[in-house]
């Protein structure tokens, strides 16, 4: 196992996918508040056993594909799995969640794309600092709200940028920056 890969570097991002996709159970209702916490620490626990042996601070983009979550016409297992702990059937599941979602946690950034064509927004952003911990950070809401926690330089390529370069077709940070209100 990577030296980099303890439990704890990943937190931060975790946290932010995960309250990403809990506030989309929250807000569609049918869900109360204890089924969201429990959703929640389920699906913390899922991705931080899941990604223990795939997180690598010092390439961040390795493993990217592993760590990507999906919600098509699939329902993406780890996802599915968190559902089932607080008795969601998977058609309640495509009934809260977005029908079409592409949610990248890499380390140091945590980003989505709702629908096919749709903008890539980025929730959760750091600078990794000495040893691959995150010194500053960067959260935004799918409203749009941003949480600077530091003002940030952004210094390195994202994995999606990474993409890019080599000609796939994911969009580079050159994205605008798209708000979800509801």
């Amino acid at each position: 196992m990577h030296t980099l890969c303890a439990r704890g570097t990943m937190k931060p991002e975790i946290n932010a996918a995960v309250g990403f996709l809990s506030r989309f159970l929250r807000v569609k209702g049918h869900v109360n508040d204890r089924q969201v916490q429990t959703f929640s620490q389920s699906l913390q626990d899922i991705l931080a056993e899941q990604y223990k042996h795939h997180w690598f601070p010092d390439r961040p983009c390795k493993g990217s594909g592993y760590r990507c979550i999906r919600i098509n016409h699939k329902m993406d297992p780890l996802v599915w799995q968190a559902g089932q702990r607080i008795g969601l059937t998977i058609q309640q599941l495509y009934l809260l969640l977005p029908s079409e979602l592409t949610l990248w946690v890499d380390p140091f950034e945590v980003s989505y794309r709702i629908g096919e064509d749709g903008s890539i927004c980025v929730l959760y952003e750091s600078q990794p600092g000495p040893g691959g911990m995150p010194v500053t950070a960067t959260t935004s809401s799918p409203s749009g709200n941003s949480g600077a926690v530091n003002p940030m330089v952004d210094s390195h390529i994202s994995c999606k940028e990474e993409l890019m370069v080599l000609g796939r077709t994911s969009p580079s940070k050159g994205y605008n920056m798209m708000t979800v209100s509801s």
